[in-house]
């Protein structure tokens, strides 16, 4: 029997079905919601406040304050005076010095020079406004009311900036000449060396898919190895093979080294590697069936070429382009080694931090440098949207054929890149093992005596392998439990996806940006994580954030080859996901795990920016100390310290390519 109901009878008419969520799923969205929350407290709130820091602006108002001075017994108060009125009488403070760049302090008792701490005086102070502050010792006092202080307590009554909002300290920047300059030189070697990079890595990996050539294996090994290197030291190198002292100045045809020429050369050497291994995946997605269609229909080498090889590759080359444009306008090391007195954005971010303790102008020049990151982050991430799979179910892969000119074009070209790759190597490897460059060239291993030098020690280098395994350690674990919640979790859609955008947030921050947001945030005594400020964990916290999105991303991909169908079967065995977690997911994501921590442990050596102004005493850094030795002139061991990161990380590769062996012998046999 068929029984027909009517809509109004039915009980869940016109309402909308609701997915009930697990207890699994509750468990993986509290767990994300804790990365979620670091995140915004490592890279959300710092970034907040240094924005809020760049519009603000402190000045003294003089009017703000009264005094009233007594006779000496108490019975009687002078007149009521504004320390602006006292001000122009005794002109006892600068124009300068009231307009404070940062929220800084003015005495008191500037405005009274017959002042003693001893008179028996007594002095009252009060504001004009209800905003008026000044500090009493440690107390902070505001408002209008009178307030008595004897002499030896007024003698520490700091008057405080009253503090403004806006755009004046941008209008500073760009009233500049000297600063503003530094905009237009950023992007222009940005610029020029993008152009080279991209058209010598695409010259490379052209060469590697669509040619014979030998030693195939050997050429990508060397083009990695800029990576293992901190920025500083092609400078360095630079200095050596081209500086004032160097062999080959008289090829420069009388040009300096030091400025854009060494910016160009050496930001082309350490973002090559980058730049080629994303032309490299691009160009390796090849079908032959459209190079046999370009030959039937007879067109030329140079026509398939730009109708077949180069549309495949343009969504490579673009993401290669903005990454390299991303690193040279963001890098910090090498234009502070080789640049001379040229301009950069970052450089200009030290100096005014360091140099002259402003640190308002330093966040301002921080926001300017967020502009052309995000903005090229966001180009590229449009062009992924728009890209389509080149490869069909029924592609052919394409497999070059022997051509004796080509091969030997290619191989010839691959063979000049890597003779200036390990010539820069080894420009910086003689540098670190010679007396007196370039007059006594006997070989000492005074280079490697790091106690005795500014920057140090070997405790800075003791210090950076125990960042680097801390951030690989901790990185690993919050990255891969992150990736795993967006990708896993059914229900909280919305969560999900803010998170993924949390996640992708650090790649258009650079690093020296991200290193001055913490100053503002964690330096703050009223923030309750102030604790960390100075310590190896702010370190940790600031490498993981900035390395944080290709981790992610890693892990996502890795993620994404597993079909969701064991989630499936062990919801319908009952199974909690930490068990299918450990026992499934775990072992088959292992390599990708894996190369996540050297990733992480690579970069945690290699970086300067993120923690140039992080670091305290006790935990100066190798990559820091190449910094501030080669400021302090001793160049020689700088590029030591430079090749001690070198090997570190050469030999953490190694170690890691032998554990992965071997544990993924035993877990990933199945593959």
């Amino acid at each position: 029997m068929n029984i027909a109901l009517e809509a109004p009878y039915l009980p869940l008419a016109g309402k909308r079905l609701r997915q009930e969520t697990s207890r699994d799923d509750r468990i993986k969205f509290g767990l994300m919601a804790i990365i979620g929350l670091y995140l915004i407290v490592a890279l959300g709130a710092p970034l907040f406040v240094m924005l809020s820091k760049s519009l603000s602006t402190y000045r003294f108002d003089l009017a703000a304050f009264e005094f009233q001075v007594s006779d000496g017994t108490g019975a009687k108060w002078g007149p009521v005076e504004t320390a602006d009125a006292l001000n122009r009488k005794l002109g006892a403070v600068a124009e300068g010095d009231l307009a404070s760049s940062t929220d800084g302090r003015l005495a008191a008792t500037k405005f009274f020079p017959d002042f003693s701490f001893r008179s028996p005086v007594q002095y009252r102070i009060r504001g004009t406004t209800d905003d008026a502050a000044f500090l009493a010792g440690s107390t902070l006092e505001k408002g209008t009311e009178w307030r008595e202080y004897d002499s030896g307590t007024f003698r520490r009554i700091m008057l405080r900036p009253a503090r403004t909002l806006g755009l004046d300290n941008f209008k500073t920047y760009f009233s500049t000449p000297a600063l503003a300059r530094s905009i237009y030189n950023s992007v222009l070697m940005a610029t020029i060396s993008t152009v080279v990079t991209i058209s010598i890595a695409f010259a490379l990996a052209y060469g590697l898919t669509r040619s014979c050539m030998p030693l195939k294996g050997l050429f990508r090994g060397i083009l990695a190895i800029p990576i293992l290197v901190p920025s500083l030291l092609p400078g360095i190198a630079l200095v050596y093979l081209f500086g004032n002292q160097g062999i080959f100045k008289d090829w420069l045809l009388g040009y300096s080294i030091y400025g854009p020429i060494g910016i160009v050369i050496g930001s082309v050497f350490f973002t090559l590697p980058h730049a080629f291994l994303i032309i490299l995946t691009a160009l390796s997605i090849a079908d032959a069936r459209h190079y046999e269609a370009a030959a039937s229909l007879k067109a030329s080498k140079w026509r398939t070429f730009t109708t077949v090889t180069l549309p495949g590759a343009r969504f490579g080359i673009v993401s290669a382009a903005f990454v390299v444009f991303t690193l040279v306008i963001t890098d910090f090391g090498l234009p502070k080694v080789i640049g001379g007195q040229y301009g950069m954005l970052a450089v200009d971010i030290y100096k005014q931090v360091i140099g002259q303790q402003n640190f308002e102008m330093g966040a301002v020049v921080s926001v300017i440098l967020l502009v052309p990151a995000i903005l090229a982050f966001a180009v590229d991430r449009h062009m992924q949207k728009r890209q389509v799979a080149l490869l069909s179910a029924r592609a052919v892969p394409y497999v070059p054929k022997p051509n004796v000119r080509m091969d030997g074009i290619c191989l010839a070209f691959a063979c000049l890149v890597s003779f200036f790759i390990l010539g820069m190597i080894a420009m910086c490897q003689i540098a670190a093992v010679v007396k007196f460059w370039p007059y006594d060239l006997t070989l000492t291993a005074k280079n490697f005596a790091f106690d005795l030098m500014d920057g140090g020690g070997w405790t800075a280098y003791a210090n950076s392998i125990k960042l680097a395994l801390l951030t690989a350690l901790f990185g690993s674990v919050i990255v891969f439990a992150g990736a795993y919640m967006v990708e896993k979790a059914d229900a909280f859609r919305f969560g999900r996806n803010v998170f993924h955008f949390l996640a992708m947030m650090p790649m258009a921050v650079p690093g020296m940006v991200l290193g001055l947001a913490y100053i503002f945030f964690f330096n703050n005594p009223a923030n309750p994580l102030n604790a960390i400020y100075g310590t190896m964990t702010i370190l940790v916290v600031s490498t993981v954030t900035h390395f944080y999105t290709v981790a992610h991303l890693t892990a996502l991909t890795a993620l994404k080859q597993m079909d969701p169908e064991f989630e499936s079967v062990a919801a319908s065995l009952k199974q909690p996901f930490h068990r299918l977690f450990f026992r499934v997911t775990l072992p088959v994501c292992l390599p990708a795990i894996l190369n996540i921590a050297i990733y992480l442990f690579v970069n945690a050596m290699t970086t300067v920016s993120a923690v140039v102004f992080l670091y305290a005493a006790d935990t100066k850094l190798a990559s820091v100390a190449v910094l501030n030795m080669d400021d302090a002139g001793d160049i020689a061991p700088a590029a030591a310290m430079g090749m001690m990161i070198f090997y570190t990380n050469v030999a953490a590769k190694l170690i890691h390519a032998l554990f992965a062996r071997g544990l993924l012998a035993r877990t990933q046999a199945w593959r």
